[in-house]
């Protein structure tokens, strides 16, 4: 059994496994369904004004009780790894983030969604990325919850998704500085929205290289990997197609921790990923159209073998009639003792030959 296999079928019964722990448990229980990802959970605290950065990475949730809760502030904790539940729920405590919301943080089989509750706001969206080698869609979830002065980040793998955003904010002339909670909440979301034209890019490049090995006449394993690259997409348009509603929702709060310029980047967010649908539809339709190109190509490839083959029988059947009849043994066959019967009957096969050729031609049958 390949080795890709056996690796999918563990993974599918350790999520199963994992799901299952799930059943009968009361709402707002705290259990991780995914794969560990990460051998020991990152905590990274990051507290910043305009005129002030202060950076932590720290060990125990404790160690930044002190600095959080001023309001003039923004104080962000971003948790990469989610198995270890206790601190998630440690986290919770801190915060007073509700328990469904915790439930949903550790449960990485959720969809994109957005939820607003009286103390804070929950965005959860999926990360993706696109592994050239296996043109797989690698997804992780990323769970977002702020309230007035603080943000609350949860990243299921080591990879660092915000890498970009933390840069900005050591710029101390950067726009986020000067901004709150509710924009770093933006600019997360946007980073990994950003993220998505990437891996449309590269499945683009693939989509590309099938349409000139079609065109090249080259055709290994291309049903494969146009059936693999739909299912890949259809990956991204379970990512994004639920975000847009999520973000269109977001962009409508009016709650405490909301600012109307955020809701105005909040709109353009949401056409951004309008626009990520639209390239999504693209892209299928550009495969459907390849499959059926390559259906094509297949079938006329097999027309002009058949074509040839038919040529070929045609040719050969009245060569064939002639050389039956003198191939039979009858005793009186006048031809038969004929000095030149043998060169004559040659040369009536080749007349033969080359006026069907010349029929044929005249036909464009070839």
């Amino acid at each position: 059994m390949p080795r890709k296999i056996i690796s999918d079928l563990s993974t599918n019964i350790s999520r199963k496994l994992n799901i299952k722990k799930k059943a009968g448990l009361p709402p707002g229980s705290v259990v991780f369904t995914g794969e560990k990802k990460v051998e020991d959970v990152l905590v990274h605290f990051l507290q910043y004004t305009p005129d002030l950065l202060e950076e932590l990475r720290i060990e125990e949730l404790h160690e930044v009780e002190p600095h959080i809760m001023d309001e003039h502030d923004v104080d962000w904790i971003d948790i990469r790894g989610l198995h270890e539940t206790k601190l998630i729920e440690d986290v919770g405590k801190t915060f007073r983030i509700h328990s469904l919301i915790l439930e949903d943080v550790a449960d990485i089989n959720q969809r994109p969604k957005y939820e607003e509750y009286e103390l804070g706001h929950f965005l959860l969206l999926h990360a993706l990325s696109f592994d050239k080698e296996k043109a797989e869609v690698n997804r992780e979830q990323v769970s977002l919850y702020f309230g007035k002065g603080f943000m609350v980040s949860f990243q299921e793998a080591e990879t660092d998704l915000f890498e970009g955003v933390r840069n900005r904010l050591r710029n101390k002339h950067g726009k986020i500085r000067h901004r709150k909670s509710d924009y770093l909440c933006y600019a997360l979301a946007d980073t990994i929205v950003d993220n998505y034209y990437i891996v449309l890019d590269e499945i683009a490049d693939d989509i590309q290289e099938i349409e000139d090995m079609i065109a090249e006449n080259k055709y290994d394993n291309i049903k494969q990997r146009i059936h693999q690259l739909k299912k890949e997409l259809i990956k991204v348009k379970k990512a994004v197609s639920p975000l847009r509603e999520a973000v269109n929702q977001f962009s409508k709060s009016e709650g405490k921790a909301m600012d109307q310029v955020t809701s105005m980047y909040l709109r353009d967010l949401y056409d951004h990923i309008i626009h990520l649908m639209d390239m999504i539809e693209t892209y299928r339709d550009v495969l459907h159209g390849l499959q059926d190109l390559y259906t094509s190509e297949i079938s006329f490839r097999m027309n002009q073998v058949m074509q040839i083959l038919t040529i070929i029988t045609t040719i050969f059947v009245p060569l064939s009639f002639l050389a039956g009849i003198y191939g039979m043994n009858f005793a009186h066959m006048p031809e038969l003792h004929y000095k030149y019967g043998y060169y004559i009957l040659l040369g009536v096969m080749f007349c033969i030959f080359v006026g069907l050729l010349i029929f044929f031609k005249r036909k464009n049958w070839f």
